[in-house]
């Protein structure tokens, strides 16, 4: 049997695994184990595993995930996302769809200290989908804008994302953080255009809310946005400036926000060791990930599989935008499937090489493609985590209410990658700008 071929069915044994309910990250590790002892010998496979394992866990880079995962779950557990949101409200409000509109600004602020989709929806879900019920908004719009809100969370930076894919290719992640501000704008920007569109069709969907005092308004501005902004500033502008490391970085901003919250008494002793049970629990879950990703990697790297993608993906006549057109759509139907960190960290070898090296990409204009593509898939069914984390929120609202608010959204995300495709200087500009 060809080296090749036993690489094709370790997928197809992977993919087995994975739809019998097997953790991502222990599949990924039991076949890439398996596979490399078959190839090479079992002695060498535990030698791989030691040395890679270790060579990449001692590293103090790695570090930077606890950091920016404790920033965003302080900043969840101190009410920081509930003051922006008001913050929002009471600016956008009293406009026809207003607090769906509001929602989307308030995903975006408070993403730029969290770097979770999850807790993104979670936390602007729990304060705005009673307030969107109150004034009667359709249910199917108001869960779905808060579900595609998420996304924003892992586009604009902070994002786990963004620190995992810079990682497994070598890019640097304060360029990656970059790279993703304009995009995330322009997507929370379509997002609020395709609200306005739905309620100037069907203004029953959004009632307005009432019209706040500009007194109100600057009240909750104090509130909610100010607190928001020098945390930012102090990490990403630290890290873009150069002052610190991305691991740095993540620091310095987990003790900005529990500063901030703890001068403004805002987290309560439980709260606070909720954070780091979370946090804890969280970023075992993604070192895992990253553990079973880099056996199975090298288990498809000696199999010959992703070079041998790449060769066929070039010889292939055909204009390179309509390869990253193929590969975009295998991302969006694996994340159908898979979670968006597992895709990610299964994918790379595979994709990568054939997206910069074959098709002659940037390789950070690609790292945002992927994440807002990997974005598609927490809100797709069947698997959509941010749609199933809403449904918790309101139980009485079926799934299939939620999916079908969900399309103007997808359509949304669609536009905004057509656009990044034209316009790749949307995704480059900012990181041009950290290398004069």
């Amino acid at each position: 049997m060809s080296v090749l071929m036993l690489g094709i069915i370790g997928l197809l044994v992977f993919i087995i695994l994975i739809f019998l309910r097997m953790p991502i990250s222990f599949a990924m590790a039991l076949v890439g184990f398996a596979g490399f002892s078959y190839m090479t010998s079992t002695s060498a496979a535990m030698n791989m595993v030691v040395r890679e394992l270790y060579g990449n866990f001692s590293s103090y880079s790695l570090s930077v995930i606890p950091m920016f995962v404790w920033m965003g779950f302080l900043a969840y557990y101190s009410g920081i996302g509930s003051r922006l949101y008001i913050f929002a409200y009471k600016l956008i409000g009293h406009w026809p769809g207003g607090l769906a509109i509001a929602t989307q600004t308030a995903c975006a602020i408070f993403g730029a200290i969290c770097g979770s989709n999850t807790a993104t929806a979670a936390t602007i879900g729990a304060i705005a989908l009673p307030e969107m019920k109150k004034y009667k908004y359709d249910v199917s719009l108001a869960t779905a804008s808060v579900a595609a809100g998420g996304v924003l969370g892992v586009l604009i930076p902070p994002s786990v994302i963004f620190i995992v894919y810079g990682m497994a290719t070598e890019q640097s992640i304060g360029k990656l953080f970059l790279a993703g501000i304009l995009p995330g704008v322009l997507l929370m920007l379509l997002y609020q255009i395709t609200i306005v569109i739905l309620t100037w069709r069907n203004p029953k969907l959004g009632p307005p809310g009432p019209r706040a005092s500009w007194k109100e308004r600057i009240a909750a501005l104090r509130g909610g946005l100010g607190e928001v902004l020098l945390v930012f500033a102090l990490s990403m502008g630290g890290l873009f400036a150069g002052w610190f490391t991305a691991t740095e970085a993540g620091a310095v901003g987990a003790a900005g926000v529990l500063v901030s919250a703890l001068l403004g008494r805002n987290l309560s002793w439980e709260n606070f060791i909720k954070s780091l049970t979370d946090t804890t629990r969280t970023s075992a879950m993604i070192m895992l990930m990253v553990a079973g990703s880099i056996i199975f990697g090298r288990f498809m790297a000696v199999s010959r599989v992703p070079f041998e993608m790449a060769t066929w993906t070039g010889s292939l006549d055909l204009p390179p935008f309509v390869v990253m057109g193929i590969i975009l759509l295998i991302y969006l139907i694996l994340g159908c499937f898979i979670d968006a960190l597992a895709m990610i960290l299964l994918t790379i070898p595979i994709f990568y090489p054939i997206a910069v090296d074959t098709l002659g990409y940037d390789p950070i204009w690609f790292g945002v493609i992927i994440v807002l593509v990997v974005g598609m898939g927490v809100i797709t069914p069947p698997v959509g985590m941010n749609v199933y984390i809403l449904k918790g929120i309101v139980p009485e609202v079926p799934l299939e209410v939620i999916f079908k608010g969900i399309w103007p959204f997808l359509i949304a995300i669609v536009v905004c990658l057509a656009l990044l495709m034209l316009f790749p200087q949307i995704v480059t500009f900012l990181p041009a700008l950290l290398t004069k």
